[in-house]
């Protein structure tokens, strides 16, 4: 079992320290279960305030819109369904020792790019390359 890491509360990665070192990792450990719990704290309680509004509505016109409203939150919900499992993953990568290094070069991500998006995979050069090929075949 692996020893508790302190980290003060005030803690960010910085660059002069070695890369993925057990305190930035813990760090990004961290960030990302935080993010999975609020999501899921969030889910629970959409969960429930959808199966209190199931109720019958004789206006034509609020059950549309009722029915829209619905259909919206189930979509937001699916987008955070996909988003978790790409927190899992990111976890995953942080176990094997994979975390915080480009899918496609094998460079590291900057510190900042994952501390603003800790699920990335690529570092901004390689998603940008990413970005400009997909478009290039969109207006294929």
């Amino acid at each position: 079992m692996k020893a508790e890491i302190f980290l003060p509360d005030d803690y960010h990665p910085a660059e002069d320290e070695p890369f993925m070192n057990e305190r930035q990792t813990e760090y990004f450990r961290r960030k990302l279960l935080d993010w999975k719990i609020a999501i899921l704290e969030e889910s629970a309680l959409t969960i429930e305030g959808m199966q209190d509004a199931t109720r019958n509505i004789p206006d034509i016109a609020d059950r549309a819109s009722e029915e829209t409203d619905r259909a919206l939150e189930l979509r937001t919900r699916d987008r955070q369904r996909k988003l978790i499992a790409k927190i899992d993953s990111a976890l995953r990568r942080i176990e094997e020792g994979e975390y915080g290094y480009c899918e496609d070069t094998g460079e590291p991500i900057s510190l900042k790019r994952l501390d603003a998006r800790p699920i990335a995979t690529l570092s901004l050069e390689a998603q940008e390359r990413h970005e400009r090929r997909e478009k290039v075949h969109r207006d294929d």
